[in-house]
Parts: structure tokens; sequence; C-alpha cells
């Protein structure tokens, strides 16, 4: 029975608590609330990966970036691009958030739930200094958003100045992150479980205005990551690397079809991989180095989400959010899709931290858990596509590219 259950892909089982939930809540009412304990533990287990994940994953991701002297014009402009794309994309989701607003109307007085927390008010100079983490212990006791992300950079950047003395250390954290995927991939099979509570209490006790709210969230998620390979992507291809649109696609395509099904960039990297090389015509060692490094750190409809989410957190909850709190999810955002590892529902996990850091309540983490899966297939096919737009526009730059081997319509 137990295999039979783990052959059903996750996405598939995930679906089906989603609908089931759903109709349980509604036949239910708010005696559903009585099963949402199984939705809270599944939130904490995740929350409770939050800080080793985030930490060994940009640990790793810097000390795999090596020595950029060496890497040269290939290392800075496929770091440019995508901390580019990655803030196009934040911004995209904050603006689709700020202007249809899908949080908007819901009524959450009939949630059990804290004080919403109140970002602290600070001048500049504070904020940079806060950024400093006088105990790298405490910050991680407290999930402190910025000082742990900044902590994790210079243990990155230290490993890599160490050069060979450093090896040893970027094995340990290259394996920690690793193993922290492991137990993440561990956690993702509560899903299921966590989905079904979660839908059912928000059906029964929320009504009808929540499961539209959510909708709309999932509809704007599908709509910004059209947009950002409609636009940017698009764009990047025709503009920057001057390659056919359609050959482009029609190379990708097997590697952005995995990607919507695991909703995995480590899992899709493989036929990434095979895709920019024997249907784009990159470069084996820009391939390599650009695709596998994208995948730990361009995340970009992983941003867009977080903007998006975290304007949906405040709306529901009434949190109101001033330019500089936009700009601070902004820096998160893409800082912390670089910390998000390419495996199913990450982008739960990243919330906290962005979430916390604005004052927005981590209760609309459980809101949003149940439709987290439906809208991640389609963030890790936007992830993948950019990985790959990327890689081919900088082995354009840099004469890395064989334009005779790309894919065009007489291979079709």
């Amino acid at each position: 029975m137990f295999g039979q259950w783990f052959r059903i892909p996750l996405w598939q089982r995930v679906i089906g608590a989603l609908l089931l939930g759903i109709v349980v809540g509604v036949i239910w009412g708010p005696g559903a609330e009585s099963i949402k304990w199984i939705g809270d533990f599944f939130i904490k287990s995740i929350k409770m990966l939050v800080v080793p994940l985030i930490f060994f994953s940009i640990v790793a991701g810097v000390a795999a970036i090596g020595d950029l002297r060496k890497l040269g014009s290939v290392g800075w402009r496929a770091l440019l691009l995508f901390v580019v794309t990655g803030q196009l994309a934040v911004w995209l989701g904050l603006g689709l958030g700020t202007f249809f607003a899908p949080g908007a109307g819901v009524d959450t007085s009939a949630i059990d739930r804290g004080p919403t927390p109140q970002p602290a008010e600070t001048s500049a100079v504070d904020m940079v200094l806060s950024i400093i983490p006088e105990s790298p212990v405490q910050v991680m006791a407290d999930a402190q958003v910025l000082p742990l992300i900044v902590f994790a950079l210079l243990i990155g950047i230290g490993i890599v100045m160490a050069k060979e003395d450093g090896h040893p250390a970027a094995r340990i954290f290259d394996s920690g992150a690793v193993v922290m995927q492991k137990v993440t991939m561990i956690v993702m099979e509560l899903t299921p479980f966590g989905v079904f509570a979660l839908m059912a209490w928000v059906a029964g006790t929320l009504g009808q205005d929540a499961l539209v709210a959510l909708a709309k969230l999932v509809a704007l998620n599908y709509v910004g990551c059209f947009l950002i390979i409609g636009v940017v992507y698009i764009s990047m291809i025709r503009f920057l690397a001057k390659l056919p649109i359609a050959d482009f696609f029609r190379g990708m395509v097997d590697a952005i079809a995995v990607a919507y099904s695991t909703a995995s960039s480590n899992a899709t990297l493989p036929v990434t991989l095979r895709c920019t090389q024997r249907n784009l015509g990159v470069s084996r060692s820009t391939s390599s180095f650009v695709v596998s490094l994208g995948a730990t750190i361009n995340m970009d409809g992983t941003a867009m989400y977080l903007g998006l989410a975290t304007l949906f957190g405040a709306q529901i909850f009434g949190v109101d959010l001033s330019f500089a709190d936009y700009v601070l999810i902004s820096v998160l955002a893409t800082l912390g899709s670089v910390g998000a590892a390419g495996i199913p529902g990450a982008g739960l996990i990243m919330m906290a931290l962005v979430f916390g850091a604005v004052g927005v309540p981590l209760e609309t983490i459980a809101f949003v858990a149940g439709v987290d899966r439906i809208m991640d297939m389609m963030r890790t096919a936007t992830n993948v596509t950019g990985d790959a737009t990327v890689t081919t526009a900088v082995a354009v730059m840099t004469n890395e590219i064989d334009r005779g081997e790309m894919v065009s319509d007489d291979d079709v």
C-alpha cells in the first residue's frame, strides 16, 4: 500500500489532497478547524529548515563560483544578468500584488493568531549596522534575515579566497547543502497531508472569499511567470543573444517540461545541460558553469512569488507597507531566492525570512501552503528557462556558442 502511494508523483498527490480538502472543508464547515493541527505540523516542519537550509545553500553557492578572476568575462556577465533579472522579477511580483491586490477583502477574524509583528523603525544608518551580526549564533537562533545572509556570504567569500586551503570547508558546506536538500525532500512528503488539512480549514473557516483570493494568487503567479518568460527572457534572447526565439524554445522544451512536472531545478539540471549543449550549441565549459550556477542562485520565478506572496499576506492581515518595505522585500526576495534550494517547496521555506522582516504574519504561510505546489511548478519552469536564457546570452557575448548546432525547423 505504501509502495503504491509513493509511486504516485508528489504533485498528483498534492493536487488530489487540495481538491479533497476543499470538498471536506465545504461540507464540514467550521468543524474543519479541528484538523488544522496537521497543517500546523507541516508548517512547523518547514520553519525548522529555514536557517540551516539557507545558510548551507548560500555558502555552498558562493564557494562553487570559485576564483572570479579565473572565471573572467563568463563569471561576471552571468552574475550580473542573474541579479538584474532577479530584481526585475521581484518588482514585477510587487507590481502585480499592488495593482490587483489578491488578498484584499478577506475576513481573517476567525484565525486565532498572535499580534502582528511590527518592523522596527530604524534609520538608514541603523539598518546598515544591523546587517552585521554581532553574534552569528544568536542570528541563527533568532532567524534574523539580513545578518544571516551577510554572514553566509562572507563565509563563502572566505572559502573562495582561501583557494586550496578552503577546499575541505567547501566540501563540508556542499555536503551540508545536499543533506539539507534531502531533509527538505523528506519534509515535502508531508505536503499532501498538510495541504489537505489546511485547505479544509481555509474552506470551512474562512469561506468562499478565501478560496477566491487563493485563486487570484495562483493566477497572478502564472501571469507573472509568463511575463518574465515572454518579456524579460524573450527580449534577452532576441536583442542580447540575437538568437531565433522559436529555435530557443524548441531546443529547451524537454527541460521546461521536466521542470514543470518535477518542480525541481536540481532534478532538471541534467536535462537543462543536455538541451543547452546539444540543442542550443553552447560550449560544454560555459554551459556546465552557468547552468549549474543558475540552478543554485537564479530563482526569478521564486523571487517574483516572494514579492507577490508578501503583499498577499500584508493585504489579508491588514499590514501597511511603506516604499522602504518594498525595497527591503526586493532585496530579501532576491537574496532569499538565492538561498532557496532547487527542490519542490523551497519557496515556502524562504517566506518565513521575508515575512518576518516586514511584519507580515507567518500565518500567511499556512494560508498559501495548500496551493503552493501548483504555483511552484510554473515557478520552476520559469527558473529553468532563465538559466538557459542567461547561459545562451553569456555564450554569445563570449563567443562560446556554435550556432550551427542550434535546433532549426529542418530538425523537427
